[in-house]
């Protein structure tokens, strides 16, 4: 019965209701379930898929949206973490096992794009985000080398768990930002003017103002987690920021930092994405499963594509000083 259904959402301000965010589904929808701990959704409009990891099993999954099926994209994949795509398309995957962040060519084939920072190899890559000029910035905490879990045991070379820039052109890496204890999710705001990343050692988000020569400024904390632990995090185009919590559900903020509300999902967040045709299917990696929630609210739209053609990035040897 309808009346029996557990509550979707806890709301905590009024500018939620008055929005009518809560107006979608009423139930998270089980997409699959069946993975060890499943991360890093990112959804694919020109093939209307979804591709995610499931870390442990060392394997990207992909279902498809017009059937319901579920298939092995990709095995033996470096204990992949997070996902995104390119201006083009192309499958931009964090390999926590291989310490790289690489490219999938629309051939299959794969692309080196990041491994290495001064000549030394990167921690274990976790998230990534592609910005309008084709640059490709990505958290490197240590997740994937604390143990044999999510990667492979390993003492860090760097030292340290940064967030880092890849130039287009150059394919060179530059350190953006660091002092975190554990950089996980990033993104940009809608218009690019801002680098939003979560710190799940500090258990809060940081927001950076992005200049123009793709440095950063110091940053500032935008709000600390009451409830969970921060995980990744995304946009939708009213300009609030949603953010996976672990076993706080996700969270919903306004511009202003203020929490609106809490998604209450039963098992533990890890990572969230909008997708589907209209941008208005949140998928929720939650645990073992893939799920999915159709929402009155839609995601941040993909950005122009209408850029120079970004080259073939060299494999991650070249270095930019900040």
């Amino acid at each position: 019965m309808p009346g029996d259904r557990p509550k979707l959402f806890e709301i905590l301000d009024d500018r939620f209701r008055a929005d009518r965010c809560h107006a979608g589904d009423s139930r998270l929808e089980t997409l699959y379930d069946g993975c060890r701990w499943a991360e890093g959704p990112v959804y694919v409009p020109a093939g209307r898929y979804a591709v995610w990891s499931d870390i442990p099993n060392d394997r990207l999954l992909r279902w498809d949206e017009t059937t319901g099926a579920v298939g092995v994209f990709r095995s033996s994949a470096g204990y992949p973490n997070g996902n995104t795509l390119d201006r083009e398309g192309r499958l931009i995957t964090c390999e926590q096992g291989n310490r790289r962040v690489t490219r999938t060519e629309h051939d299959g084939s794969i692309t080196v794009i990041a491994d290495r920072f001064q000549g030394k190899r990167l921690n274990s890559p976790n998230d990534a985000a592609v910005r309008s000029d084709g640059s490709i910035w990505f958290s490197d905490p240590d997740f994937g080398i604390a143990t044999d879990y999510e990667g492979h045991r390993a003492e860090s070379e760097i030292g340290a768990r940064n967030v880092y820039r890849v130039d287009p052109v150059s394919g060179g890496v530059r350190l953006v930002a660091d002092g975190f204890s554990g950089p996980n999710g990033l993104v940009f705001s809608p218009d690019e003017s801002r680098l939003y990343v979560s710190d799940s050692g500090a258990n809060h988000i940081r927001v950076f103002d992005v200049r123009e020569d793709g440095t950063l400024s110091d940053g500032e904390v935008f709000t600390e987690c009451r409830i969970g632990n921060f995980d990744n995090i995304r946009f939708d185009d009213g300009g609030r920021l949603w953010a996976a919590a672990l076993s706080g559900g996700v969270h919903c903020y306004a511009p202003d930092s203020t929490l609106l509300a809490r998604l209450l999902v039963p098992d533990t967040v890890a990572n969230i994405r909008f997708g589907g045709a209209r941008r208005n299917r949140l998928f929720v990696t939650a645990d073992t499963a893939l799920c999915s929630l159709v929402m009155s609210v839609t995601g941040t739209p993909a950005l122009p594509t209408s850029r120079p053609r970004v080259p073939t990035l060299p494999t991650g040897t070249v270095d930019e000083q900040p």
